[in-house]
């Protein structure tokens, strides 16, 4: 039997896979499943509105959402659901990646969204606070991020 989705990954274009298979690695590492999907806040937003709206059904607990230039792919998802929302602004764009990042971290008050690092920093980031978000009702996920800091603390790389 497969394990139950606890994180869905969401990202903009279909080139951005390549930075969110860095958010997928922390999630294998600690035995967290997931899905990944290509879902454009501007392209294809009833399929974003669709999957966020089925996500709880499907068991999932917290979203990713990653895009780059001002495409505000994060906050189309907190839009749909009182679950957690984790935005990865990324790179690309003649601004850098800053254009992302002020898109997604410039929310209205009541519609959230935890953002992390531009780029793929920011994707292996949104693999840990999904953990440690699912490790607030999972003692053994918690034991997991414990000994993760240990081994950050003597130099290993995440």
């Amino acid at each position: 039997m497969s394990q139950k989705i606890r994180v869905a990954i969401l990202f903009g274009s279909e080139s951005d896979r390549h930075i969110m298979d860095e958010t997928a690695k922390v999630l294998d590492s600690f035995g967290i499943a997931y899905a990944m999907e290509q879902a454009s806040a501007h392209r294809s937003p009833d399929k974003v509105r669709d999957l966020v709206r089925g996500a709880p059904a499907r068991g999932v607990e917290v979203f990713v959402a990653a895009a780059g230039m001002a495409n505000h792919l994060a906050g189309a998802v907190a839009a749909h659901t009182s679950l957690p929302v984790i935005g990865v602004p990324l790179g690309g764009s003649p601004l850098g990646g800053a254009d992302a990042l002020l898109s997604t971290v410039q929310m209205p008050a009541g519609v959230p969204v935890a953002t992390v690092a531009i780029g793929s920093a920011g994707a292996k980031n949104a693999g840990v606070l999904a953990a440690q978000i699912l490790a607030l009702g999972d003692p053994g996920l918690r034991l997991k991020l414990e000994d993760l800091k240990l081994r950050l603390a003597r130099g290993e790389k995440l």
